[in-house]
């Protein structure tokens, strides 16, 4: 081909577009090729073969800064408005209690709202006689309407005079106090930290034993738990008008966590 065949083909538009979309895509695959092996240099190829594995076992102890606490408003009535009408009117006065105790309104929310019909189940027929179809059907006596609410405490000195109380509304249930952390995940992560801390003391000794240099981490896992004292309960309503506070220890909670933290050596 001489040279003003090659020149009459290159001057062709369609065939320069071609070319220089081939070179394009060229140029942008050698750019990523580059970059990749620029990311992976000096990583190996492979996963790492010579490692060692140490565990941790961390314990944090806190003092609670919140309580919990939780009462329940029900009422049974022939109608569910005169139910409903009943429920509200007591849960009112709770909850405005418990606000004008200094609870913030943040810090009272309602867990659960029912209505539930109430049944009656009539006695069967003596046996031998003969009964219609409906003696044995339940039928509906009535309806219960109750409501749940949760709040939050935040002066914990206060604690005991808010179940007094609430126990002086007669409300039906009391259920607390749960003696927590309000960032619930504080507690754990002093105790990660701490089992942390302990794992990598552990790889020092270790190595220092065999002899070997500890890498870069290639592994790592943990869990969690964490030890609560169990909720104080206070079931049904208080009889009395006046009650005395009660003596409502707070103690400390102990979080738990381990972990295993799995190290290159050379």
């Amino acid at each position: 081909m001489n040279e003003n065949s090659l020149g009459g083909i290159l001057g062709h538009t369609g065939v320069r577009v071609a070319l220089i979309s081939v070179f394009t895509v060229l140029a942008l695959f050698l750019f990523v090729q580059t970059v990749t092996s620029v990311q992976g240099f000096g990583r190996s190829g492979s996963p790492a073969t010579d490692t060692i594995t140490v565990q941790g076992a961390g314990q944090a102890t806190l003092p609670p800064d919140v309580a919990r606490i939780s009462f329940t408003v029900q009422n049974t009535a022939s109608t569910v408005s005169e139910a409903q009408s009943r429920t509200t009117k007591q849960a009112n006065a709770a909850i405005e209690y418990v606000k004008g105790k200094g609870v913030a309104e943040k810090d009272v929310k309602t867990l659960s709202y029912n209505i539930s019909p109430q049944y009656s189940y009539p006695n069967p027929c003596p046996r031998g006689s003969m009964c219609p179809d409906y003696i044995g059907s339940p039928k509906i006596t009535g309806y219960q309407v109750s409501q749940t609410v949760q709040v939050t405490m935040r002066d914990l000195t206060a604690v005991g005079a808010m179940l007094s109380g609430l126990g002086s509304l007669e409300v039906q249930n009391i259920n607390g106090p749960d003696f927590a952390l309000d960032d619930s995940t504080a507690g754990y992560d002093k105790a990660r930290e701490d089992a942390i801390n302990k794992a990598k003391t552990q790889a020092d000794i270790l190595a220092k034993q065999l002899g070997v240099r500890l890498g870069k981490i290639v592994n790592f896992s943990e869990s969690s738990g964490g030890y609560m004292p169990y909720p104080m309960g206070f079931g049904g309503a208080a009889e009395a008008k006046v009650s005395s506070a009660p003596n409502i220890p707070v103690g400390e909670n102990t979080y738990n966590a381990s972990v295993s933290i799995t190290y290159e050596i050379r």
